[in-house]
């Protein structure tokens, strides 16, 4: 079922309409004596009244004919349509939902803790109405589904799979924008717009955090001593080419072998090194 709009008339006449209708039954009891005139006259006017509907911006009112669907008045102000027809108000306006903790097993099986928050409004209100049966609760239960089907499609990072591209803790964005799609396809069913998704909370859970934090100042480490090897190691290769071209000192295998070590010991070492000035000969 799609959303089609229903034309309206303004309610402003029709209102004037149906007070002086009200007014003319008073004065038919009261100053005609005529109480079935008057009575007939009060019934077309409470029914013309009943037409009238206030429809307030970014506001909607869905309406059905015996169970038919007529169609969705959106104009703004004091509308008229037919007295027959049942009217249901729905909010188009933008809406939050603050995703409680979620706790899952990410891709690699680590336990972890997940929410979302998700920015929504209806867009479809024949959709809304009619293919689900709460529109609201869709949201919530489709919005879950779809953070623990995101938790344990990804890692929590890249230590564990180095080839992951994406993973839960990217701070590009690119995890919330297929959170974003995967909400838009399960919400579409209800008509519904996802404006924004994004992650709002992440983090291992409490049994292992203390394990994973560990693992991940390890990893840093590692990697930082990498970094400070690989350039030690050039900066030592720098020396010799340097001493060799300009023919300063003429140093055998081992004596480049205890300068390299000297240079890597000082160059990679945690702690300043005290030097040990040699005032002899190297021979």
């Amino acid at each position: 079922m799609n959303e089609k709009q229903l034309q309206s008339a303004s309610g402003f006449m029709l209102l004037g309409l149906g007070l002086a209708g009200l007014a003319l039954a008073a004065y038919l009891i009261a100053g005609l004596a005529m109480p079935v005139m008057a009575i007939l006259v009060a019934l077309i006017s409470i029914i013309i009244l009943s037409g009238l509907t206030v429809i307030n911006p970014n506001e909607s009112a869905v309406t059905t004919f015996f169970g038919k669907y007529m169609g969705t008045m959106k104009m703004n102000g004091l509308r008229w349509v037919n007295p027959l027809y049942k009217r249901k108000k729905v909010s188009l306006r933008a809406r939050n939902l603050n995703g409680q903790k979620l706790k899952v097993n990410d891709k690699m099986g680590n336990p972890i803790e997940i929410a979302a928050i998700v920015v929504w409004r209806v867009k479809d209100t024949a959709k809304a109405t009619f293919d689900v049966d709460n529109f609201n609760t869709y949201v919530d239960v489709q919005s879950e589904a779809a953070v623990r089907k995101l938790a344990g499609t990804y890692a929590y990072d890249n230590i564990e799979d180095e080839e992951a591209t994406i993973y839960l803790r990217d701070g590009s964005g690119e995890i919330n924008e297929v959170l974003e799609n995967e909400l838009t396809e399960r919400l579409s069913l209800a008509g519904i717009e996802v404006i924004e998704a994004r992650i709002s909370h992440l983090a291992y859970a409490s049994e292992i955090a203390g394990a994973m934090l560990q693992r991940q100042q390890a990893s840093a480490v590692v990697a930082a001593r990498k970094q400070i090897v690989d350039g030690a190691v050039g900066m030592v290769e720098m020396a010799l080419d340097r001493l060799s071209e300009r023919n300063i000192v003429n140093l055998d295998e081992e004596r480049k072998a205890a300068m390299v070590s000297n240079l890597l010991v000082v160059l990679c070492g945690e702690s300043n090194v005290s030097p040990i000035v040699n005032a002899g000969s190297l021979y």
